[in-house]
Protein backbone atom coordinates (compact mmCIF):
# COMPACT_ATOMS: atom_id res chain seq x y z
CA UNK A 1 0.00 0.00 0.00
CA UNK A 2 1.04 3.65 -1.10
CA UNK A 3 2.22 5.62 1.82
CA UNK A 4 -0.11 8.80 1.67
CA UNK A 5 2.27 12.12 2.59
CA UNK A 6 2.52 13.89 5.33
CA UNK A 7 2.30 17.70 4.78
CA UNK A 8 2.18 20.46 7.28
CA UNK A 9 1.14 23.92 6.21
CA UNK A 10 1.35 26.69 7.95
CA UNK A 11 -0.52 30.31 8.07
CA UNK A 12 -2.17 32.77 9.38
CA UNK A 13 -5.19 32.55 7.68
CA UNK A 14 -7.05 35.16 5.31
CA UNK A 15 -9.40 34.54 1.99
CA UNK A 16 -6.09 34.17 -0.31
CA UNK A 17 -4.01 31.90 2.27
CA UNK A 18 -7.14 29.75 2.85
CA UNK A 19 -7.42 29.31 -1.12
CA UNK A 20 -4.32 28.18 -1.41
CA UNK A 21 -4.29 25.54 1.21
CA UNK A 22 -7.67 24.32 0.08
CA UNK A 23 -5.85 23.94 -3.08
CA UNK A 24 -3.11 21.75 -1.56
CA UNK A 25 -5.70 19.57 0.68
CA UNK A 26 -8.50 18.84 -2.30
CA UNK A 27 -5.15 17.14 -4.32
CA UNK A 28 -2.83 15.60 -0.62
CA UNK A 29 -5.33 13.62 1.82
CA UNK A 30 -2.80 13.41 3.95
CA UNK A 31 -2.70 17.89 4.71
CA UNK A 32 -2.93 19.28 8.41
CA UNK A 33 -2.76 22.78 8.71
CA UNK A 34 -1.62 24.84 11.81
CA UNK A 35 -3.24 28.00 11.99
CA UNK A 36 -0.34 30.84 13.68
CA UNK A 37 -2.04 33.33 16.20
CA UNK A 38 -1.87 37.31 15.03
CA UNK A 39 0.85 39.14 15.65
CA UNK A 40 0.10 42.62 17.73
CA UNK A 41 0.23 45.57 15.48
CA UNK A 42 2.73 47.17 18.06
CA UNK A 43 5.69 44.54 17.53
CA UNK A 44 4.85 44.59 14.02
CA UNK A 45 5.26 48.22 13.96
CA UNK A 46 8.51 48.34 15.60
CA UNK A 47 10.27 45.60 13.54
CA UNK A 48 9.05 47.34 10.40
CA UNK A 49 10.70 50.57 11.99
CA UNK A 50 13.89 48.96 12.66
CA UNK A 51 13.90 48.50 8.85
CA UNK A 52 12.62 51.34 7.15
CA UNK A 53 12.50 54.01 9.89
CA UNK A 54 9.54 55.57 11.61
CA UNK A 55 8.78 58.00 9.14
CA UNK A 56 8.56 55.22 6.44
CA UNK A 57 6.82 52.95 8.69
CA UNK A 58 3.97 55.96 9.54
CA UNK A 59 3.33 55.96 6.14
CA UNK A 60 3.32 52.35 5.06
CA UNK A 61 0.65 52.28 8.18
CA UNK A 62 -1.56 55.21 6.50
CA UNK A 63 -1.52 53.07 3.32
CA UNK A 64 -2.87 50.14 5.40
CA UNK A 65 -5.14 52.71 7.07
CA UNK A 66 -6.88 54.14 4.42
CA UNK A 67 -6.91 51.35 1.69
CA UNK A 68 -9.34 49.69 4.34
CA UNK A 69 -11.82 52.22 4.42
CA UNK A 70 -12.38 50.67 0.19
CA UNK A 71 -13.16 47.54 2.02
CA UNK A 72 -16.68 47.63 0.94
CA UNK A 73 -15.52 48.56 -3.02
CA UNK A 74 -12.95 45.73 -2.68
CA UNK A 75 -15.02 43.44 -1.44
CA UNK A 76 -17.30 43.53 -4.64
CA UNK A 77 -14.36 43.26 -7.00
CA UNK A 78 -13.06 39.98 -3.97
CA UNK A 79 -16.70 38.59 -4.49
CA UNK A 80 -16.18 38.71 -8.32
CA UNK A 81 -12.73 36.78 -7.93
CA UNK A 82 -14.17 34.42 -5.43
CA UNK A 83 -17.36 33.56 -7.61
CA UNK A 84 -15.30 33.68 -11.05
CA UNK A 85 -13.02 30.66 -10.15
CA UNK A 86 -15.32 29.11 -7.45
CA UNK A 87 -12.43 29.78 -5.02
CA UNK A 88 -13.10 28.51 -1.07
CA UNK A 89 -11.90 31.05 1.16
CA UNK A 90 -12.36 29.69 4.43
CA UNK A 91 -11.11 26.07 5.50
CA UNK A 92 -12.03 23.15 3.59
CA UNK A 93 -15.15 21.12 6.21
CA UNK A 94 -12.96 18.51 7.65
CA UNK A 95 -9.90 20.13 7.66
CA UNK A 96 -7.57 19.37 10.57
CA UNK A 97 -6.83 22.75 11.59
CA UNK A 98 -4.62 23.02 15.19
CA UNK A 99 -4.12 26.50 16.68
CA UNK A 100 -0.37 27.82 17.33
CA UNK A 101 1.49 30.42 19.15
CA UNK A 102 3.56 31.25 15.82
CA UNK A 103 5.12 29.08 13.29
CA UNK A 104 8.64 29.55 15.66
CA UNK A 105 6.94 28.84 18.58
CA UNK A 106 7.49 25.76 20.79
CA UNK A 107 4.67 23.92 20.28
CA UNK A 108 4.52 24.41 16.42
CA UNK A 109 8.43 22.99 16.56
CA UNK A 110 6.68 19.85 18.77
CA UNK A 111 3.58 19.22 16.78
CA UNK A 112 6.16 19.61 13.46
CA UNK A 113 8.39 16.64 15.56
CA UNK A 114 5.54 14.54 16.58
CA UNK A 115 4.15 14.49 13.04
CA UNK A 116 7.25 13.79 10.91
CA UNK A 117 5.72 15.25 7.52
CA UNK A 118 7.09 14.60 4.50
CA UNK A 119 6.58 18.44 3.44
CA UNK A 120 6.37 21.67 5.37
CA UNK A 121 4.63 24.42 3.38
CA UNK A 122 4.28 27.74 4.48
CA UNK A 123 1.61 30.51 3.44
CA UNK A 124 1.01 33.64 4.93
CA UNK A 125 2.74 33.48 7.89
CA UNK A 126 5.47 34.37 10.24
CA UNK A 127 9.42 33.90 8.89
CA UNK A 128 10.90 31.29 10.35
CA UNK A 129 13.97 31.62 11.88
CA UNK A 130 17.22 29.85 11.85
CA UNK A 131 16.61 28.01 14.90
CA UNK A 132 12.94 26.77 13.28
CA UNK A 133 14.56 25.87 9.72
CA UNK A 134 17.60 24.02 10.94
CA UNK A 135 14.77 22.04 13.81
CA UNK A 136 13.10 20.92 10.05
CA UNK A 137 13.94 17.70 8.42
CA UNK A 138 12.13 17.99 5.59
CA UNK A 139 11.73 20.06 2.09
CA UNK A 140 10.38 23.61 3.49
CA UNK A 141 8.63 25.61 0.57
CA UNK A 142 6.58 28.89 0.82
CA UNK A 143 4.26 30.60 -1.24
CA UNK A 144 4.61 34.29 -2.28
CA UNK A 145 1.92 36.70 -3.53
CA UNK A 146 5.15 38.20 -6.06
CA UNK A 147 6.92 37.41 -8.47
CA UNK A 148 10.58 36.71 -7.02
CA UNK A 149 13.71 38.24 -6.54
CA UNK A 150 12.11 41.86 -8.30
CA UNK A 151 9.18 41.53 -5.66
CA UNK A 152 10.44 40.08 -2.52
CA UNK A 153 8.06 40.91 0.93
CA UNK A 154 5.09 42.93 0.52
CA UNK A 155 2.40 44.10 -1.61
CA UNK A 156 3.96 42.58 -4.91
CA UNK A 157 1.05 42.64 -7.40
CA UNK A 158 0.79 46.69 -6.17
CA UNK A 159 4.25 47.46 -7.06
CA UNK A 160 4.38 45.69 -9.97
CA UNK A 161 0.81 47.34 -11.70
CA UNK A 162 1.51 50.80 -9.90
CA UNK A 163 5.10 50.46 -11.94
CA UNK A 164 3.95 48.95 -15.24
CA UNK A 165 5.76 45.92 -14.93
CA UNK A 166 2.75 43.94 -16.06
CA UNK A 167 4.90 41.40 -17.25
CA UNK A 168 5.99 40.18 -14.15
CA UNK A 169 2.48 40.00 -12.14
CA UNK A 170 2.23 37.07 -10.64
CA UNK A 171 2.99 33.81 -7.53
CA UNK A 172 6.12 32.61 -6.94
CA UNK A 173 6.60 29.23 -4.49
CA UNK A 174 10.44 29.14 -3.56
CA UNK A 175 12.49 27.03 -1.05
CA UNK A 176 12.56 29.04 2.59
CA UNK A 177 15.96 30.23 3.32
CA UNK A 178 16.46 32.85 6.21
CA UNK A 179 15.81 35.62 4.15
CA UNK A 180 13.16 37.43 3.20
CA UNK A 181 11.85 35.68 0.20
CA UNK A 182 15.47 34.62 -0.78
CA UNK A 183 15.55 30.90 -1.43
CA UNK A 184 15.77 30.08 -4.73
CA UNK A 185 13.08 29.32 -7.40
CA UNK A 186 10.92 26.09 -7.79
CA UNK A 187 7.81 27.59 -9.89
CA UNK A 188 6.46 31.02 -10.47
CA UNK A 189 2.52 31.91 -12.27
CA UNK A 190 2.94 34.98 -14.47
CA UNK A 191 -0.47 36.22 -14.75
CA UNK A 192 -2.63 39.25 -16.44
CA UNK A 193 -3.34 41.85 -14.05
CA UNK A 194 -7.05 42.63 -14.26
CA UNK A 195 -7.34 46.78 -13.90
CA UNK A 196 -9.94 46.07 -11.52
CA UNK A 197 -7.50 44.88 -8.36
CA UNK A 198 -6.31 47.27 -5.90
CA UNK A 199 -4.14 46.97 -3.45
CA UNK A 200 -6.67 44.95 -1.09
CA UNK A 201 -7.04 42.26 -4.07
CA UNK A 202 -4.24 41.64 -5.84
CA UNK A 203 -3.17 38.41 -3.61
CA UNK A 204 -6.54 36.54 -4.05
CA UNK A 205 -6.41 37.17 -7.93
CA UNK A 206 -2.74 36.17 -7.52
CA UNK A 207 -4.38 32.70 -5.26
CA UNK A 208 -7.03 31.95 -7.64
CA UNK A 209 -4.33 31.87 -10.75
CA UNK A 210 -1.84 30.00 -9.33
CA UNK A 211 -3.32 27.42 -7.57
CA UNK A 212 -2.01 24.54 -10.27
CA UNK A 213 1.13 25.94 -9.76
CA UNK A 214 1.38 25.21 -6.02
CA UNK A 215 0.23 21.66 -6.29
CA UNK A 216 2.72 20.90 -9.04
CA UNK A 217 5.68 22.49 -6.81
CA UNK A 218 4.54 20.27 -3.41
CA UNK A 219 4.27 17.15 -6.02
CA UNK A 220 8.11 17.43 -6.78
CA UNK A 221 8.92 18.49 -3.38
CA UNK A 222 7.25 14.87 -2.63
CA UNK A 223 8.54 12.85 -5.54
CA UNK A 224 12.67 14.85 -4.76
CA UNK A 225 12.28 16.08 -7.87
CA UNK A 226 12.80 19.51 -6.84
CA UNK A 227 14.91 21.54 -9.63
CA UNK A 228 15.02 24.79 -7.82
CA UNK A 229 17.05 27.76 -9.99
CA UNK A 230 17.89 31.58 -9.33
CA UNK A 231 16.97 34.13 -11.47
CA UNK A 232 18.39 37.19 -13.23
CA UNK A 233 15.35 39.69 -12.12
CA UNK A 234 16.94 42.42 -9.70
CA UNK A 235 16.32 41.45 -6.10
CA UNK A 236 14.63 43.78 -3.90
CA UNK A 237 12.17 43.71 -0.84
CA UNK A 238 9.15 45.32 -0.85
CA UNK A 239 6.52 47.12 1.89
CA UNK A 240 3.56 48.89 1.50
CA UNK A 241 3.82 51.60 -0.11
CA UNK A 242 4.17 54.88 2.10
CA UNK A 243 0.79 56.73 1.94
CA UNK A 244 2.14 59.42 -0.33
CA UNK A 245 3.28 57.18 -3.09
CA UNK A 246 0.16 54.67 -2.76
CA UNK A 247 -2.28 58.32 -3.25
CA UNK A 248 0.14 59.58 -5.97
CA UNK A 249 0.08 56.23 -7.77
CA UNK A 250 -3.70 56.08 -7.60
CA UNK A 251 -4.57 59.81 -8.69
CA UNK A 252 -1.48 59.60 -11.34
CA UNK A 253 -2.38 56.14 -12.95
CA UNK A 254 -5.37 55.14 -11.42
CA UNK A 255 -3.68 52.11 -9.55
CA UNK A 256 -5.07 51.52 -6.20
Amino acid sequence: MTKTPKILVITAGGAYAWVIVNALAMRFSGTEVLLESSESKSVFLKRRARKVGWVQTAGQFFTMAVSRFGKRLAQARTDEIVAAHDLITEPLPGLPVISVSSANGADCLDLIATRKPDLVFLAGCRMLSKATLAAIPCPVLNYHSGINPKYRGLAGGWWARGTGDHENYGATVHLVDAGVDTGDIVTQAFLKPDPRESLLTDSLAMAAGSREMVVSAVEQGLSGTLRPESSLLPSVQRFHPPIWTYLKTGLVKGVW
